[in-house]
């Protein structure tokens, strides 16, 4: 999932995480949570995950780059949980959740590996 900055010298732009974040946020997106607070809690926290994993890529020690994919890997853990909660409320569609929690899984996983 490329974020389409292959070629920039920004250091998110070249990690597949961060492109599967901006994917992840767009499939949050996706799900038109009806519930106001839900779908505010939903897009916050999708968002944090695409800044936390950019930050996570602009430092340079392998603490401040673990501390960032810590926080960007419960970000997208709350993400995920608004969504199926709107699910289970009717408040979701149905079609978008299994994209939201395919690509949560994905990225879940590669944020574990660049925390450890």
């Amino acid at each position: 999932m490329d974020s389409g900055h292959s070629s920039s010298p920004l250091p998110h732009h070249r990690l597949r995480a961060y492109g599967t974040a901006l994917a992840f946020l767009r499939a949050v997106q996706d799900a038109r949570i009806r519930d106001r607070e839900l779908r505010a809690q939903a897009l916050r926290s999708a968002k944090s995950v695409c800044l936390n994993i950019a930050e996570g890529a602009g430092r340079v020690t392998r603490a401040d780059k673990a501390r960032a994919y810590t926080v960007a890997r419960g970000e997208l853990v709350e993400a995920i949980a608004a969504v199926e909660i709107a699910h289970e409320s009717g408040d979701a569609l149905r079609e978008a959740v299994s994209r939201v929690l395919a690509l949560g899984a994905a990225l879940y996983a590669v944020l574990t590996k660049l925390v450890h």
